[in-house]
C-alpha cells in the first residue's frame, strides 16, 4: 500500500503561483498512476490532473488546462502540481491519490 502526504498549500493572491507536492512512500511508486483532486467548501471532490507512471500520459480538467502542470520524480517518489494564474475559484483542499490511497490534503486559498 502507498502512503501519500501533500504539502505546499497556502494563501496566495489571484494571479499568483504555487507548487504543491505529494510525497509517496511504499513499494513500487514508480509503477503508479497518481491523480490530483480538489474539494471546495460545499462541493464534491473533483478531478484536477493525472499522470501515469512514466509521465507520458497526462490529463487535466478543463478548468485548469493551460494553468496547471503535473509532473513526477520517481527517484524521489514525488509528484508535483505547479499552479499558475490562480483564481479565487481554485480555492480548495487539494488531495493526491494513488492505488486507492489518499493523502490528508493541503489547503489552497486564493484571495481576490
Amino acid at each position: 500500500q502507498v502512503q501519500l502526504v501533500e504539502s505546499g498549500g497556502r494563501l496566495v493572491q489571484a494571479g499568483g503561483s504555487l507548487r504543491l507536492s505529494c510525497a509517496a512512500s511504499g513499494r513500487s511508486f514508480s509503477t503508479y498512476r497518481v491523480r490530483w483532486f480538489r474539494q471546495a467548501p460545499g462541493k464534491e471532490r473533483a478531478f484536477v490532473a493525472s499522470i501515469n507512471w512514466n509521465g507520458i500520459m497526462i490529463y487535466y480538467a478543463d478548468s485548469v488546462k493551460g494553468r496547471f502542470t503535473v509532473s513526477r520524480d520517481n527517484a524521489k517518489s514525488m509528484v508535483y502540481l505547479q499552479m499558475s494564474n490562480l483564481k479565487p475559484e481554485d480555492t480548495a483542499v487539494y488531495y493526491c491519490e494513488a492505488e486507492g490511497s489518499w493523502g490528508q490534503g493541503t489547503q489552497v486559498t486564493v484571495s481576490s
